[in-house]
């Protein structure tokens, strides 16, 4: 009886990995250049200044309230005004504190609204170095016109209405403060006529 012979299995050839083809170097692409944004260097201008309207009541008031300040248990020997300026000013604290002895100081720095080296136009008379003496003007504003007066009447009390950071220095007694940016128009340089709004001055000067 012939034996049944197994036929062997021959084990299936694995297939040959195929070689992937070279990848070819793709060059990568630059990153877009962000554009330089050039931040502005210039900043937002400031108006050149404020206006601000002083009326005829508002002047009385403040100018009586510095004769509040300057009302001294010695009475004063008299008052000196820069003028023109200090001459209404000088009334009223004169009225006020009873003083009967004004003299007028001229110094000359404003054409209304551009200020320019001060010029002494007349020296009062008889006052000596100033002692016991109150000089008075509207404004000071620069101190330029004080400094000037002081180096003429170094012991004199120097007295103003407003008064402005860079001048507060130069001024022994004030009554108000204002902004350096802020221009004055004083009532006896008023005549009445239309205001336009903040927000339409801003577009002016815009």
């Amino acid at each position: 009886m012939a034996s049944a012979t197994k036929a062997k299995k021959t084990p299936a050839k694995k297939p040959a990995p195929q070689k992937s083809a070279p990848k070819k170097s793709v060059p990568k692409k630059s990153a877009p250049k962000k554009s330089a944004v050039k931040k502005s260097t210039k900043k937002a201008t400031a108006p050149a200044h404020r206006d601000l309207f002083i009326s005829w009541d508002r002047f009385h008031e403040d100018s009586k309230a510095l004769a509040w300040r300057l009302d001294m248990p010695k009475k004063w020997v008299g008052i000196i005004a820069i003028t023109r300026g200090g001459l209404v000013p000088a009334c009223i604290v004169a009225r006020e504190l009873d003083v009967r002895l004004v003299e007028t100081l001229g110094i000359s720095s404003y054409d209304h609204t551009n200020q320019r080296k001060a010029d002494v136009l007349k020296l009062p008379q008889g006052v000596g170095t100033g002692k016991g003496w109150l000089v008075i003007d509207d404004l000071v504003d620069s101190g330029n016109t004080f400094k000037i007066a002081r180096n003429m009447l170094p012991d004199a009390h120097f007295a103003a209405v407003y008064a402005k950071p860079k001048g507060k220095p130069t001024c022994d007694t004030y009554v108000t403060e204002i902004s350096q940016d802020t221009w004055l128009h004083f009532p006896w340089d008023l005549t009445m006529q239309y205001s336009a709004p903040i927000a339409e001055q801003k577009t002016r000067r815009a």
